[in-house]
C-alpha cells in the first residue's frame, strides 16, 4: 500500500488535488486519538485494543501516543507486533485455541495473560505456561442480543462449563480471572448487563473470586448516517452492573475494543467504475478489498457522493445496488445504499468509519484493490 505523502485538509481534498484511479484509505491520527481518550476517560478500568481489527503500525503508534497501555494480541505475529512497538504493554493472549508451538512462542515472549473456553484448551496451559504471576481467563458466552454478529458460535463456553474452568485455573496455581465478548457492534448498553450479572453467578458456583473481569469488545463505531454511538452510556452501565453485582468483591474491568477503537478514524475513497444502465454502480473496490465485511456485517451508510471536482452531488436520492470490480458475481455489497440519482461515471462514493476490518482484509483478488494510503487532518 503506497503511501500519499502530503497531508491533507479531508477526502474531498485529495479528489480534487489527486483525482485518484484506486481506493484510497484515508486516516485522521487526531480523530483516533480522540477516541482513545474518550475509552480511556470513560471507562472504569483498563482499555485493551484489540489489534486483529487494524494492526497498522501508525495505528498502534497514535494509540500509544494517546496513553493506550494494553493490547489484545490474538496471534505470534500480533504478540511480536506489540512487543516491538510497544515493548512495556500489556498483552492479553485472548484467543482461546492455539497450537502447542503458538503457546509456546507465546511464553518465550512473556505472556502474562491466556484465555480458554475448554477443558482440552485448560490442560495445554496447565502443562506448558508456569503459573506465577499468571491469569487464565474462562470465557463464557450467552444467547444475548444486540450485536450485528454472535462471536458465540465459535468460542466461548457455557456458564457450568466456565464455573469448572475457573475453579480448574484457581487449584492450578494461575490468577483466575473471567472474560466474555458481547458481540460485535453492540449500540444497546444492554447487552453487557446479563454478561455481567452471569459472571457473578460463575464465580459464586466456582467458589473463585474473579481478580479481574474482561467485559470484551462490541463496542460501536459510528456506522449508520445521524446515529452516533453512545459509549459513555454503555460504560456507565458497566461500571454500575459490576458493583452491584460484585458488591465488595469486584472485580478489576477490562475491555479490548478494536472496532469502537478505530473504525472512525478512517475513510475510504472509492471511484464509480460505470453506472449500467442507469441503474446498477460498480466501484473500484469492493468485498475483496477495503469493503470485505459488509457482507457479513451490513452497509456502512454513512457515505459521501463527490464529482470528480471535490464537491457533493446533489439532487434527489435513490436506491442503488453497489457492485465491486472484480469479475466474480458475489463481489456485492448487501442490499442497496442510498446516492444521489445523478451518479455518474467518475463521480467518488467515500465510506466513512472504514478503519476497521477493512485494510487487513485486502486480498488484491483478480488485479483489484491496489490500495492507496494517505493522512488527513479531519474527514469531513
Amino acid at each position: 500500500m503506497t503511501q500519499l505523502k502530503t497531508v491533507w485538509q479531508n477526502p474531498a481534498e485529495i479528489i480534487r488535488e489527486t483525482k485518484p484511479e484506486n481506493p484510497v484509505m484515508v486516516f485522521a491520527p487526531t480523530v483516533l486519538q480522540d477516541t482513545a481518550k474518550r475509552f480511556l476517560k470513560g471507562f472504569p478500568g483498563l482499555v485493551t485494543y484489540a489489534v486483529k481489527s487494524n494492526p497498522d503500525e501508525t495505528v498502534i503508534e497514535n494509540l500509544i501516543a494517546a496513553g493506550v497501555t494494553g493490547f489484545d494480541v490474538a496471534s505470534p505475529a500480533e504478540i511480536d507486533l506489540i512487543g516491538r512497538l510497544a515493548p512495556g504493554a500489556a498483552r492479553h493472549y485472548h484467543n482461546p485455541v492455539r497450537a502447542r508451538w503458538e503457546i509456546a512462542h507465546a511464553v518465550k515472549a512473556g505472556i502474562k495473560s491466556w484465555s480458554v473456553d475448554s477443558h482440552s484448551e485448560l490442560d495445554k496451559l496447565i502443562e506448558m505456561v508456569p503459573p506465577e504471576g499468571c491469569e487464565i481467563s474462562p470465557r463464557f458466552k450467552l444467547p444475548v442480543a444486540g450485536a450485528i454478529y454472535d462471536f458465540g458460535s465459535k468460542f466461548g463456553a457455557s456458564p457450568e462449563l466456565a464455573a469448572e474452568l475457573l475453579k480448574r485455573v484457581a487449584d492450578a496455581g494461575f490468577t483466575p480471572s473471567l472474560t466474555f465478548h458481547p458481540g460485535t457492534q453492540c449500540t444497546d448498553p444492554g447487552a453487557w448487563e446479563q454478561y455481567i450479572h452471569t459472571a457473578r453467578e460463575i464465580c459464586d458456583a466456582a467458589g473463585v473470586r474473579a481478580r479481574r473481569l474482561n467485559v470484551g469488545g462490541g463496542f460501536p463505531s459510528h456506522r449508520v448516517h445521524g446515529v452516533e454511538p453512545a459509549l459513555e452510556d454503555i460504560f456507565d452501565l458497566i461500571g454500575r452492573v459490576a458493583a452491584e453485582s460484585f458488591d465488595e468483591d469486584a472485580p478489576e474491568l477490562v475491555c479490548e475494543p478494536g472496532r469502537g477503537l478505530c473504525g472512525d478514524a478512517f475513510s475510504l475513497i472509492t471511484r464509480v467504475k460505470a453506472v449500467r444502465d442507469g441503474q446498477s454502480v460498480f466501484l473500484n473496490d469492493g468485498v475483496y478489498g477495503g469493503l470485505a465485511e459488509l457482507p457479513i456485517v451490513g452497509n456502512l451508510d454513512r457515505i459521501e457522493l463527490l464529482t470528480p471536482e471535490g464537491t457533493p452531488r446533489g439532487g434527489d436520492e435513490g436506491g442503488r445496488v453497489i457492485f465491486g470490480p472484480t469479475c466474480d458475481s458475489v463481489d456485492r455489497l448487501p442490499g442497496e445504499l442510498v446516492m444521489s440519482n445523478d451518479v455518474q461515471e467518475g463521480d467518488y462514493v467515500i465510506f466513512n468509519g472504514a478503519g476497521a476490518y477493512s485494510v487487513v482484509t485486502n486480498t488484491r483478488f483478480n488485479g483489484f484493490g491496489e490500495m492507496q494510503r494517505a493522512t488527513a487532518l479531519r474527514l469531513d
